[in-house]
């Protein structure tokens, strides 16, 4: 801001006549001053934070997304090649600290992992659709906290997705159509045709329409460009049409004439990634980095947050307004759930109650039906020792009985035995 003169006119008194004089002083103000410097605190309090962006990338495997995210931000960020022989589709999940000049960001990238590899496509889509209702229920639970730390918080919510569609020249997938239905009311859709080398200007062109054409007639949302006003307006149009973006990535740097570019080098001639004659690679640039970051963030959190949002508290039972259409405060909204909930965990403990009593009897009629089992069994046992014993004492006795003949029989047969030896001594007596 200029310095601006600030003119002090003196006055001075004589004898009671005012006289006026011409004689003015001049004074010189520095910096700003009044609520003019308001945008100026902003600015200073938004680099003394730092900025964040979160990136989601959607694409088949080896289709280029690491590739053009390091062309994106001009940063070699090292990763692993991913493998095409996943079960099932993964997110990988990679945070970065970047610095230029002074304005840090917070780079959040999350790519996918084995997407549209699977013979079975039919669910590749959901574990995209998790991620993002989990960091939308996160920054939700956040926000219910008695304390909330938002300074602290770090927002994962995605604020762009990237799609990257592969270059066949002719149509979508059904998989592209499928995933891009799930995620449109979640997550501000841009759609890349990657590799755009490989397809020539006019099959481009064509394919162009022919993917705007198939997601207008299937009901896709993509990102919708902010005209706030005439100039925004004219950039957002110009943006539109060149939807999607036919993007190519390279940190590659080629001789072209004197100087040194990105782009790949081919027999036939050479690819500029930064030339707008060759792709849109420099518009998605602009767009995502340049123009459009604030007004993505802003419609993360007041388009799809908002509806995640206003979906969970009305499943959890909350509403703006009463029964009679009349506007209902919040603690009225917490008294009638409160009461709500006591009178549904006393219907809860009455059920339990009267399950536990049922349950109760039906043990108790069973033990008394196994107890008298029991009783029944043991007088039946009772009854059979009672018979073997009878038995036994009957036998006891016809064995007393032999016993008692035995020994008689004994004493009979030594009392003849003994008569027989007298008999035969006295023979030989009276032979001599």
């Amino acid at each position: 801001m200029a310095e601006k003169p600030l003119c002090m006119p003196t006055q001075i008194s004589d004898d009671g006549d005012t006289q006026k004089e011409e004689n003015i002083r001049c004074l010189t103000l520095l910096g700003h001053f009044g609520f003019e410097c308001l945008p100026h605190q902003l600015v200073n309090k938004s680099i003394q934070q730092g900025f964040s962006l979160n990136i989601l990338c959607v694409g088949e495997t080896g289709i280029g997304k690491s590739t053009l995210i390091n062309t994106l931000f001009n940063t070699n960020f090292k990763e692993h090649k991913s493998s095409h022989f996943y079960s099932n589709v993964g997110l990988k999940i990679q945070t970065y600290e970047l610095q230029e000049a002074n304005v840090q960001l917070k780079l959040t990238v999350v790519k996918t992992v084995g997407y549209g590899d699977q013979i079975n496509k039919e669910a590749s889509y959901q574990p995209i659709v998790d991620y993002l209702d989990a960091q939308f229920e996160a920054y939700l639970q956040e926000e219910l906290k008695i304390k909330r730390s938002y300074f602290e918080y770090h927002d994962s919510r995605i604020h762009v997705c990237l799609y990257f569609i592969s270059p066949t020249g002719h149509s979508l997938k059904s998989l592209d159509l499928l995933t891009m239905k799930k995620i449109d009311s979640k997550v501000n859709i841009v759609p890349l045709i990657a590799k755009a080398d490989t397809i020539s200007k006019n099959d481009l062109q064509k394919f162009k329409n022919n993917i705007m054409n198939e997601l207008v007639d299937n009901g896709i949302q993509l990102y919708q460009f902010p005209e706030d006003d005439e100039t925004t307006a004219h950039m957002s149009s110009s943006l539109k049409r060149h939807l999607p973006f036919a993007v190519v990535g390279s940190m590659d740097e080629v001789k072209v004439g004197k100087r040194m570019v990105r782009g790949r080098q081919y027999p036939w001639g050479v690819l500029q990634v930064e030339n707008e004659n060759h792709c849109d690679f420099v518009k998605l640039r602009d767009m995502l980095l340049c123009t459009n970051t604030e007004d993505l963030k802003e419609q993360t959190h007041t388009r799809h947050y908002e509806r995640y949002r206003c979906h969970r508290l009305k499943k959890m039972g909350f509403t703006d307004v009463g029964p009679d259409n009349q506007p209902v405060s919040f603690q009225e909204i917490y008294e009638a759930k409160r009461q709500e909930f006591y009178e549904q965990c006393q219907r809860e403990e009455e059920q339990l109650k009267q399950r536990f009593m049922q349950r109760v009897k039906e043990k108790e009629a069973a033990f008394k039906e196994a107890e008298k089992e029991l009783q029944d069994k043991f007088e039946h046992l009772k009854r059979v020792q009672q018979e073997e014993t009878m038995k036994l004492e009957e036998e006891r006795k016809q064995l007393e009985e032999e016993i008692i003949d035995f020994y008689k029989m004994k004493a009979a047969s030594e009392s003849l035995q003994a008569q027989m030896c007298t008999n035969v001594k006295k023979d030989k007596e009276r032979k001599k």
